[in-house]
C-alpha cells in the first residue's frame, strides 16, 4: 500500500508539512501562536503541548503517566482555558495503567488536586468498550472538576 508523503507534496521545495524537532521546554512561534513542548511519562519519548494564542491557553496530553512536572508546567500558565488530558483504563486496570504509563480516573484525580488553575477540562484516548465505564468513574471521583469527553470534531476557541 502507498502512503502519501506530505512532507514531499506538492514538491520537496514547497511541501504541505514540514516536520521541526521540539525540544521539552521550547517555544517556537506558528502563525502568530506560541506552541512550548510540556513534560509527560509515558513509555516511550512523548510531550504534551501547550498552544497559547495570547488570549488563551489550551493543554493537550495524550500519553501520560503519573507526572508531577506536567502539573508544575500547567501551574505555570497564567491563560490556561483549556486541558485535554488521556484517561485511558478504568480504576480496575489501575495496575495496567501504572504499567503502560497511562491514567485511570483514580490517578487523574491526584494529578487534577495538583492543579491551581480554573480551566475546562476533556477527557481523551478512552479505551474503545471501556469509556462508558471509565467516564461514569471520572463522573464521580473528578465531579468538582466536571470533565468531559473529547467529541469528534470539536472546535476550540481561544
Amino acid at each position: 500500500m502507498l502512503h502519501t508523503d506530505f512532507s514531499e507534496l506538492p514538491s520537496v521545495d514547497q511541501p504541505f508539512l514540514r516536520y521541526q524537532p521540539i525540544e521539552l521546554g521550547q517555544t517556537i512561534t506558528l502563525n502568530g501562536r506560541r506552541l512550548t513542548a510540556l513534560p509527560v511519562d509515558h513509555t516511550v519519548l512523548a510531550v504534551g503541548y501547550q498552544i497559547d494564542s495570547g488570549a488563551g491557553s489550551l493543554v493537550f496530553s495524550g500519553d501520560t503517566g503519573i507526572c508531577p512536572d506536567f502539573w508544575q508546567a500547567i501551574n505555570r500558565i497564567d491563560n490556561l482555558k483549556y486541558l485535554i488530558i488521556e484517561c485511558a483504563f478504568p480504576n480496575r486496570e489501575q495496575s495496567l495503567a501504572l504499567l503502560s504509563k497511562h491514567l485511570c480516573p483514580e490517578m487523574l484525580a491526584s494529578g487534577l488536586r495538583q492543579l491551581k488553575r480554573a480551566c475546562t477540562i476533556y477527557i481523551t484516548h478512552l479505551k474503545p468498550g471501556q469509556s462508558e465505564l471509565t467516564m461514569a468513574e471520572i463522573a464521580r471521583c473528578l465531579s468538582v472538576f466536571q470533565p468531559r469527553m473529547l467529541e469528534i470534531n470539536q472546535l476550540f476557541e481561544f
